[in-house]
């Protein structure tokens, strides 16, 4: 098979998908839009793949048999590559549609429909937007250690893609349901609001999901691999679980939630068995304070219904103005760790600045304008995407000069 057919499949897969679910989902009148979103979508991805390609072949990682291409060219990528980045932009908006659309009868109680919609909400609920944020993590720590592709890389990767935001957002839905029927930016990208009959259910299913995965993890690695994975599954559930509500700990909310994105890596560096230098530690501790950073902005937002709700949380403790400071200051020395680091490394401290600029507008904000920080929030979203992008320019340089 030519590389040209196997694009095609994933195109016509995913026309088929994305017409089908748009038909389904999307209100009457949204069609003209939604294919627009679609156009500038694609736009922006055929540019990263155009960019990432001609990288990587120029540095010759990879190459292709010029018998399987058709030999067009945007820089040194084969059209071929841009099938890929055109079926997510096709089929995902219209999946989304359909996860999110209203079913009848939903909050119904009764045994018969106990079940109903679980599965689209569960997959809603793992906020689809940040599988990349834990699995990415993961894999680079491998991948960059090992330097080569095995099943333990492939089933830590999808664990940590897709079970990992399963319980991870799945089991705070849950325990924060009272609340979230006061915040107005629940139903949607930023979270889920999972109806009282699927509770039971989704902690069940976050259970059946995570389980196996992490005693695989575990049989493939030693010691160091059992512990990190037992903080990791701790930190988990540690923060939303009646008991222990770590987000309900004000600087200990923080600190677990940035667990929650650190120790996949983490994971990752002891399956791989890398050795531990105090490049590695900077790196790590740099990391650490940029979720930490992460957390404490995002709380910003949520401090009149967390109040009203009688949540405690950094930034309803300290307040709006002097946590936007702490976020900032955050940032700014995580980014200033990673000029300590070996190279590449310090080429990561750029990464800080569009998050400072994105956050220091609200440097006055006070706690009765605290919602307004969503914007930044929505903008921080996609901001990771844009760090992903050259934080992987720079795993790729590190990968050449390790050749």
């Amino acid at each position: 098979m030519t590389y040209l057919w196997l694009a095609l499949a994933f195109i016509a897969a995913a026309a088929v998908a994305g017409v089908l679910f748009a038909h389904h989902g999307a209100r009457r009148g949204e069609a003209g839009r939604h294919w627009k979103a679609v156009g500038l979508a694609f736009a922006a991805l055929a540019v990263l793949t155009a960019v990432f390609d001609s990288v990587m072949i120029g540095m010759e990682l990879f190459h292709y048999d010029a018998s399987h291409i058709l030999g067009v060219k945007i820089g040194l990528a084969p059209i071929e590559d841009f099938a890929y980045p055109l079926a997510g932009v096709v089929a995902l908006p219209g999946l989304w549609i359909w996860l999110t659309r209203k079913r009848k009868g939903d909050g119904s109680s009764s045994s018969s429909s106990n079940l109903k919609g679980l599965v689209p909400q569960a997959l809603l609920a793992s906020r689809p937007v940040s599988w990349i944020n834990t699995a990415y993590p993961f894999a680079a720590a491998m991948l960059l250690t090992t330097r080569e592709i095995d099943w333990v890389l492939i089933v830590g990767t999808f664990y940590f893609l897709i079970p990992y935001n399963l319980a991870m957002y799945g089991i705070n839905d849950v325990f924060d349901y009272e609340s979230d029927l006061k915040n107005p930016r629940k139903g949607g990208i930023e979270g889920a609001l999972l109806q009282p009959h699927l509770h039971r259910p989704m902690l069940w299913l976050a259970a059946i999901t995570n389980i196996p995965f992490l005693l695989v993890l575990a049989f493939a690695g030693g010691p160091a691999a059992w512990i990190s994975l037992a903080v990791s599954a701790f930190a988990v559930v540690a923060y939303s679980v009646a008991g222990l509500r770590f987000k309900e700990r004000p600087v200990l909310d923080s600190l677990t939630s940035s667990t929650h994105f650190v120790s996949p890596a983490v994971v990752g560096l002891a399956l791989a068995g890398a050795d531990v230098t105090a490049g590695l530690l900077i790196l790590l501790a740099a990391f650490f304070l940029w979720g930490m950073a992460a957390h404490a902005f995002g709380a910003v937002q949520d401090i009149e219904p967390d109040r009203q709700a009688g949540i405690g949380s950094i930034a309803t403790v300290i307040g709006a103005r002097r946590t936007v400071r702490l976020a900032v200051g955050l940032w700014l020395v995580a980014g200033l760790a990673m000029l300590a680091t070996p190279w590449p490394g310090p080429l990561a401290a750029i990464i800080a600045i569009p998050y400072i600029v994105n956050c220091a507008p609200y440097w006055n904000v006070t706690d009765t304008t605290a919602a307004r920080t969503n914007v930044a929030w929505r903008r921080f979203i996609w901001l990771n995407y844009g760090s992903g992008f050259l934080v992987t320019l720079i795993f790729i340089l590190q990968w050449s000069l390790a050749s």
